[in-house]
């Protein structure tokens, strides 16, 4: 038997396609819808057992500047990352992000995985120009995503 997507079966729980993501307050939600188009969320909420990850669509430059502020993970490391939507030129990001790690800022125009040890302050992060959708995902290997901040 073949099941149909996530329906069915013993392990069709672990078949995430559908997921709402992090809560998140009225206007950040708002402001949020404005450039970006998140697609799935898992996490230990979803899938018991499962680490944290997020996957989103940019489409426009953020509406606010920075769009999300210095924050840290204290015992997790996380992996954030940005590809090109150009199958014919895959590292050509198509716009401009800056990203501070400790307060040092770099822009990015190609596709990028940037490797965030435990306990480093990043961002803020900046997105400056979007001329074609970027894809974007973070992932860290905790049941639940954590930080000293939180969505604002």
């Amino acid at each position: 038997m073949v099941y149909d997507n996530n329906n069915g079966g013993e392990y069709g729980k672990y078949f995430v396609q559908n997921s709402p993501g992090p809560a998140m307050d009225a206007d950040f939600k708002a402001l949020y819808d404005q450039f970006a188009k998140r697609i799935l969320w898992m996490d230990g909420n979803v899938c018991p057992g499962a680490f944290q990850m997020n996957t989103a669509w940019y489409f426009n430059a953020a509406p606010r500047d920075p769009m999300f502020t210095e924050h840290e993970h204290g015992d997790t490391n996380e992996l954030v990352c940005f590809f090109s939507s150009d199958p014919e030129n895959p590292y050509d990001l198509g716009g401009k992000i800056e990203f501070s790690l400790e307060g040092e800022p770099h822009l990015l125009t190609k596709s990028t995985m940037i490797y965030i040890p435990a306990g480093m302050k990043h961002n803020p992060m900046r997105i400056l120009e979007v001329n074609r959708p970027i894809f974007h995902c973070s992932i860290i290997m905790k049941e639940a995503y954590e930080e000293d901040s939180t969505y604002k």
